[in-house]
């Protein structure tokens, strides 16, 4: 039997010409079963085939070619978050995004986080700081394209909205460069249902050298907890 293959659409790109690494991410861990740690290895290309090695019970790669691309195992996720924003507080968050300005974002054409998108294209997921509050947040209401048929927010759609909130909290810390997501570790709780208003949080944990820890949750609207994240980053040179 021939090992399972992905191609990511350049719809979903991160940076221009790779994809974005949350969506990536839970792509992969679709192939294991519970809360997964995905590591990235090297930039996820988009628009042709990258091979699945499921090999291994507790572990699966990803690869281009020759060329690994991407590992995941399962693992335990740290449930314990900071109380949740309301909405109004996360459109505040939203309002006061600090790459909200396409020439000032790293990456203005992000699925997630891009101001370049456009609304049904991008997931526009704008977090932003809160007034004091040590966490960034922001609305989300995903579109009817994120959807699987029973109606809920695809898994891979839930990693990438976790993704790109916890690298734009990483902006307490003031990177001096730029910033690639390096792992992500998700426990999507609930399944997210369509056609209603989320809010997203991220708050930074801590930094070692070029190294940034961070952590990210969706809430309802209500403050249920439906998935939890925790990140890390690497500041690499502009």
């Amino acid at each position: 039997m021939s090992a399972p293959e992905i191609v990511i659409d350049e719809r979903f790109c991160g940076p221009p010409d790779s994809a974005n690494g949350g969506y990536t991410c839970g792509l992969l861990a679709g192939f294991l079963n519970g809360p997964v740690q995905v590591t990235l290895r090297s930039p996820p290309p988009l628009g042709r085939p990258l091979r699945v090695d499921t090999g291994s019970e507790d572990k699966v790669e990803l690869f281009d070619g020759e060329q690994l691309v991407a590992d995941a195992v399962s693992t335990a996720v740290d449930h314990t978050v900071p109380p949740p924003a309301s909405l109004a507080q996360a459109r505040l968050g939203a309002a006061a995004y600090e790459w909200a300005d396409a020439e000032v974002h790293p990456y203005p054409t992000c699925f997630v986080c891009g101001p370049a998108r456009s609304v049904g294209d991008g997931m526009r997921v704008f977090p932003g700081p809160l007034s004091e509050r040590d966490i960034y947040a922001a609305p989300w209401r995903p579109d009817d394209s994120l959807l699987d048929g029973e109606g809920v927010v695809a898994p891979e759609f839930l990693w990438a909205a976790l993704d790109c909130p916890s690298g734009l909290v990483t902006n307490t810390f003031a990177p001096g460069g730029r910033i690639l997501l390096g792992r992500l570790a998700v426990d999507v709780i609930d399944p997210v249902p369509g056609a209603r208003d989320y809010v997203l949080t991220s708050w930074a944990a801590d930094r070692d050298g070029r190294k940034m820890s961070t952590g990210s949750a969706l809430f309802s609207e209500g403050g249920h907890l439906h998935a939890v994240a925790r990140a890390v980053w690497i500041e690499v040179a502009s």
